[in-house]
């Protein structure tokens, strides 16, 4: 149930941290990647390593989210490619702090055009194709911030709580299509995004005890339950925020 062999998944952001975990699990299952970053190597990279050494191929593609002609571009090369995408995984994110008061235009303009506006497009055109054909598997990567408010990142929060009312508005009109649309949750996840928070000892502290795991979390937490919506085993699964959080929400 958990096989993909002989499918093709696109992953965005996934040079490092949670994509690159996403990527490597899904290969690890049997998938084809398509691999989009925006700093993303064209040969060489660590995530093409990792997807070839499971046997599967990998093509890579260096984009800009926050460029909205060129999302509209790649969304275009990937509904016009060779062979159909089965798997989307919007996972590419970007993150501003600054207190609210301070938070500039620009700012807010580049975290909602890759956090929210690009995971869409990609989405729709993508998922048009999904819904003549029948079948296909959306992911986005949602946060804890999908439920909560967070502190000095209002950018970010307003726009992951809208990738959680995407992800259930799609699944809405396309479960009946056969096109599952859930998104992941990651908890507190030790990346580049989060180094400012460990970098602060009393928030660190703070946010370790907070977690009944008692650690953060690590980009490969997220393996299994990538596999798991991209999968027949996650058929009658839509519009799901599954959260990967070392039960964080439940405190």
């Amino acid at each position: 149930m958990f096989d993909l062999t002989g499918r093709l998944a696109v992953v965005t952001g996934c040079r490092r941290g949670i994509g690159l975990a996403m990527a490597e699990a899904l290969a690890g299952a049997g998938a084809d990647i398509i691999g989009v970053s925006a700093a993303l190597e064209s040969e060489g990279s660590e995530v093409a390593r990792r997807v070839e050494a499971r046997g599967r191929s990998f093509t890579a593609y260096r984009v800009d989210l926050a460029d909205r002609a060129a999302v509209g571009a790649l969304a275009a090369a990937l509904a016009g490619g060779p062979r159909p995408v089965d798997i989307l995984v919007n996972n590419a994110g970007t993150i501003r702090r600054a207190p609210a008061a301070e938070h500039p235009d620009e700012d807010w303009d580049e975290v909602v055009q890759v956090d929210l506006t690009a995971p869409f497009v990609l989405a729709r055109e993508i998922g048009r194709q999904m819904v003549d054909r029948g079948s296909g598997k959306i992911i986005f990567t949602a946060s804890m911030l999908s439920f909560q408010g967070g502190v000095n990142v209002v950018g970010y929060a307003a726009a992951k709580s809208a990738i959680a009312g995407v992800t259930r508005a799609l699944a809405n009109e396309w479960a009946g299509r056969g096109v599952n649309v859930n998104a992941v949750a990651p908890g507190y996840i030790a990346t580049d995004n989060t180094q400012a928070l460990r970098d602060q000892v009393d928030r660190n502290r703070a946010i370790l005890e907070r977690i009944p795991a008692g650690r953060w979390g690590r980009p490969e937490d997220l393996a299994g339950a990538t596999v798991f919506l991209a999968s027949d085993a996650a058929a009658y699964v839509h519009g799901t925020i599954l959260a990967v959080d070392g039960g964080w929400l439940g405190r």
